[in-house]
């Protein structure tokens, strides 16, 4: 009868031998140890929790709590009332108050998913916490304080967002004492199998089988040759679908998109618009009447790209210039020629 991986055991399980995949928890475990911020970036489905998971386990940290928060699943108004906490009376409806993730995490380890997401405002509370341990619930004056280590994970480009003004570039360096970069599932040469396997055997414990289901070398070809966009959730997905649709013990076949049926409705381009537009031919309407002559696009784009450049470089005029790819003198032109509109 197969085994039930314990709670801890899952969190815990690493699989993979390739390179890329050793390489990457060679990292992890050097870093494990060592009291500072860590950042895990990589693509959707890489595995970036589970790391931070194994990263805390790992740390001298791991008999204190280990809290998460994902930043993209809360409306930007909320999350640093999530972070931090709030008083009683601060803003409409806090009836009582409330202790924040942080507070929660004191002593341990704080994992802050899609941290991009955070709003300027909270990444300056943030990095207080970072430099001086200390915060301020919302609505309070009190100091709180914590010691929490930071992990933050996503799978965008933090530094473009610096550039951009829309992650604070001294947070990002106080953050990044290790950045660790997840490779995806297409760079881990041999390790398919062996999560297929995984995965397979694990869904066999779920849906009560004495025995695993194995894979056909056709269908381990298949999945060695597919491009996973969607890494190791992806995978999983096929696997545990192949082994329940399966009626035999060897697998023979799997369905890499579910979506793909011959019973499938058929949809002309005119189809694919939101519900709220109504029908094709009123969504056609309404995007033509949206469309500005040339020459207002290219102001409108000029101006823009003005602005963002000027924020960026906090209106040192060189750096807009390099932001944009101009000459001082090509820049000052542009800026010249919109002075009234920036």
């Amino acid at each position: 009868m197969l085994k039930s991986p314990s709670t801890r055991t899952v969190a815990m399980d690493a699989i993979g031998q390739s390179e890329a995949f050793l390489d990457f928890q060679e990292k992890l475990s050097r870093v494990a140890r060592i009291n500072r911020p860590v950042l895990l970036l990589g693509e959707r489905g890489t595995g970036k929790g589970m790391a931070a998971t194994r990263l805390h386990y790992l740390s001298l940290r791991w008999q204190e709590p280990l809290v998460a928060l994902n930043c993209a699943a809360l409306a930007p108004a909320l999350i640093e009332s999530e972070l931090f906490g709030h008083e009683m009376g601060a803003f409409t409806g806090a009836a009582r108050q409330r202790k924040g993730r942080f507070e929660a995490a004191d002593g341990g380890t704080l994992f802050l998913d899609e941290i991009g997401m955070i709003p300027l405002e909270t990444q300056e509370k943030i990095l207080n916490v970072v430099e001086y341990g200390k915060f301020e619930r919302v609505g309070g004056s009190a100091a709180i304080e914590v010691d929490v280590r930071i992990v933050g994970a996503t799978n965008a480009d933090l530094p473009a967002l610096t550039r951009q003004g829309r992650f604070k570039r001294d947070l990002l360096d106080r953050l990044s004492f290790e950045v660790l970069f997840l490779p995806p599932l297409r760079e881990r040469h041999g390790d398919i199998p062996l999560m297929a396997d995984y995965f397979a055997r694990r869904m066999a414990y779920e849906l009560g089988w004495k025995a695993a289901h194995k894979f056909s070398d056709e269908v381990l070809s298949q999945l060695e040759k597919h491009p996973w966009e969607g890494n190791v959730r992806e995978l999983k997905n096929v696997v545990e679908r192949a082994v329940y649709r399966s009626r035999q013990p060897l697998v023979t076949r799997v369905d890499l998109d579910p979506f793909l049926s011959p019973y499938a409705p058929h949809h002309s381009p005119a189809d694919h618009i939101d519900s709220e537009h109504g029908n094709a031919l009123e969504y056609q309407e309404k995007a033509a009447a949206k469309i500005l002559p040339l020459k207002a696009a290219v102001r409108n784009l000029e101006i823009s790209m003005l602005k963002d450049a000027l924020h960026s470089a906090r209106h040192n005029q060189k750096r807009a210039a390099e932001i944009m790819g101009l000459t001082y003198d090509q820049f000052r032109g542009l800026k010249r020629k919109y002075e009234k509109e920036i």
